[in-house]
């Protein structure tokens, strides 16, 4: 064989024929059917025509003096003294809430808030079903009948540290509670010498109190209304 008949022959095994570019475009073809059939798939979906609201509520209360309430003043106790003062509590109208307590602040301790046998005490009352008369003794009026919410002469140092439940239950959304909050002084001795207050004497002093009730929402509920 001539040496020009050899290249020939080598240029000929090296070309891809016609009948090669045709079997490569059959399986190009075919891989591109079989991928589309991987990934291929029938969809549904469903949805509602109206959008459907979906809210959350407002847990919320609210102190209002009534008549002679937090915002007079109790001055000049002597031993013995009792001072009512009047406040509204009106829950919200948007959630039932529970467990209704009370504490107390005092900006400027003194002996009143710190002494819990001789310093201030506290008894809570609700006039149930009526309202109070703000004047004396006071009196739970109408058909309203009185109960006590906070037992009678707590003293008040224990609500500066843990807060005392008044309503274990449920408070209505929208409901207002008619308090009587009675302060009172309790007895004691002291003498007074020329002049001279005794040492650690429960005379002169003042407190700044602040009155804050709270409450948690109403027990979590599962409907299908």
């Amino acid at each position: 064989m001539s040496a020009t008949t050899a290249r020939r022959a080598a240029r000929s095994t090296r070309r891809p024929t016609p009948a090669l570019f045709a079997a490569c475009a059959v399986a190009a073809a075919g891989l591109a059917i079989t991928g589309g059939g991987v990934f291929a798939a029938l969809n549904a979906n469903a949805s509602n025509a109206t959008a459907q609201n979906a809210t959350s509520g407002t847990l919320s209360l609210t102190m209002a003096n009534n008549g002679t309430g937090f915002g007079q003043s109790v001055s000049n106790l002597a031993p013995g003294d009792i001072v009512n003062r009047y406040i509204n509590l009106t829950q919200g109208n948007a959630m039932d809430a529970k467990a209704l307590t009370l504490a107390v602040a005092d900006a400027t301790p003194s002996k009143l808030t710190t002494d819990a046998t001789n310093g201030l005490h506290v008894t809570v009352t609700e006039c149930v079903g009526g309202t109070w008369t703000t004047t004396g003794a006071g009196a739970c009026t109408g058909t309203g009948a009185t109960t006590t919410v906070l037992a009678t002469n707590v003293p008040l140092n224990t609500l500066l540290t843990t807060p005392s439940t008044l309503i274990a239950g449920t408070v209505t959304a929208g409901s207002t509670l008619n308090l009587q909050v009675a302060l009172t002084l309790p007895d004691q001795a002291e003498t007074t010498v020329n002049g001279v207050l005794p040492t650690s004497s429960i005379q002169g002093l003042s407190s700044a109190l602040t009155w804050k009730f709270g409450e948690t929402q109403r027990t979590s509920t599962t409907t299908g209304s």
